[in-house]
């Protein structure tokens, strides 16, 4: 059996779907087997799916409940965490290093670290992109982390009891909420938060005049989720007006104020919660780290192997990576499901690389899109190219569409947590849910 130090060292820098679904599928067939050293790093200590952040915004999923430990993962998977955020990365000696990690004071607990590899992955996926607008970072919130989440979730329920409480008259845009942004992560965020506001007035918050409560979801594009089919887009801009959210199409936002938004057309659309979700990029430290290739929202650029250009030991997946897409002059869009397909492609690299076999290249499939707008509305197309049609050309929508939406995270944690765990898990979450309340109301 080979030393410790004679393995193969595979690091896997961001523990989000891809990266730890790939850091698993590793640690079960070599890390197990003691025939790799396989090393997860993250700088959270816990995971939770990203597609759930806009309900841990709007409180209508307890972000505790769903959370789960790196290290417990790793145990069982039988990979290494490591707590820290890659700042640097020297490819002459294959080492890659970690900033200092501090607690809430601020104070130092975990020194810089550095760690060798033969084989490295970037799967950090991509951050808000504010494309240097005025005000935005200053005036608006994000849902790129939980923390984040778990930020808005609070200053929303300190608005709406603050609004509760008061006896003056509410402010013009105090309890109304602009989403900058009607891609998937907008729309569902604006449906959460129309059933979290109804749930606050059941639960006793009933003196908020609901005229004063208005969400708007504003977009520059011709139409709301501007990267998927029309129908798509059409049957969930018809369940979105339904509920009275307003969607406001062809604005594009030039300045972001403590009390509003500022559009291209000389309008003012108030609001004192502010979310933008108008665009993503890679995250900095990525900008042309070491010498390896990047794009203008500092995306790797890999081959269709998902290599980088100018490293063959070093490769990226998922929203980071500026991938090819076969037959088009067009890049693999930032979605899960090309994260989840590069993930399951790159475990079959791998180990093809530790046997000096071919890499494999990479093929988008498209199997559709789902957008669930909690109770109201699940709308979809799904599957249309398993049947040998167009992709997209199959409309799914209600309990069948929200079937499949619950089957795709389930299908995530039977990867890092297996089939039993999730089983019995989902039982006891199905028969103790009437004794939660239906959001999370702190």
């Amino acid at each position: 059996m080979s030393s410790q130090e004679d393995l193969h060292k595979i690091i896997i820098i961001g523990g989000g779907a891809g990266g730890l679904e790939l850091a698993a599928r590793l640690g079960k067939k070599l890390g197990k087997k003691k025939k790799a050293e396989i090393t997860l790093v993250d700088a959270t200590l816990t995971h939770l799916w990203k597609p759930l952040l806009h309900e841990v915004a709007a409180g209508t999923l307890n972000s505790y409940d769903d959370e789960l430990s790196y290290l417990a993962l790793g145990h069982k998977n039988h990979f290494r965490f490591r707590l820290g955020r890659m700042d640097t990365l020297d490819r002459q000696k294959q080492e890659i290093s970690l900033t200092p990690t501090l607690d809430v004071n601020g104070v130092e607990y975990i020194p810089r670290r550095t760690f060798k590899y033969d084989t490295l992955v970037f799967a950090v996926g991509s951050i808000t992109n504010d494309f240097g607008i005025k005000g935005i970072k200053d005036h608006c919130m994000f849902l790129d982390t939980r923390v984040e989440a778990d930020l808005f979730h609070q200053h929303f329920f300190k608005n709406a009891y603050t609004a509760h409480a008061q006896t003056t008259g509410l402010r013009e845009g105090q309890l109304k909420i602009a989403i900058a942004g009607a891609g998937a992560t907008g729309v569902e965020l604006s449906a959460e938060l129309h059933e979290a506001i109804n749930q606050l007035v059941e639960f006793g918050l009933d003196g908020i005049p609901k005229e004063n409560v208005k969400i708007t979801i504003i977009e520059a594009a011709e139409r709301i989720l501007p990267a998927l089919p029309p129908d798509l887009s059409e049957k969930t801009t018809n369940a979105l007006n339904k509920i009275d959210v307003e969607v406001l199409t062809n604005h594009r936002i030039s300045e972001a104020t403590e009390l509003g938004y500022v559009t291209d057309k000389g309008g003012f659309i108030p609001s004192e919660i502010k979310v933008w979700a108008a665009g993503i990029k890679a995250p900095d430290f990525l900008a042309e780290i070491d010498g390896l290739e990047t794009n203008r929202i500092n995306q790797l650029i890999v081959k269709e192997t998902l290599e980088t250009t100018r490293d063959e030991n070093i490769f990226a997946m998922g929203d980071c990576a500026a991938c090819p897409m076969k037959g088009t002059d067009q890049n693999v869009p930032p979605r899960a499901q090309a994260a989840n397909q590069q993930a399951t492609m790159l475990f079959k690299s791998i180990i093809n690389r530790m046997n000096n076999k071919p890499v494999p290249t990479y093929t988008y499939v498209d199997y559709g899109s789902l957008i669930n707008l909690n109770r109201y509305s699940t709308v979809g197309n799904m599957m249309g190219n398993l049947l040998g049609k167009k992709a997209g050309s199959i409309m799914i929508e209600g309990v069948l569409a929200r079937f499949v939406y619950w089957s795709l995270y389930k299908m995530h944690q039977v990867v890092i947590q297996g089939v039993i765990r999730v089983t019995l898990t989902t039982i006891a979450n199905f028969l103790t849910q009437k004794t939660k309340p239906r959001m999370k109301l702190h």
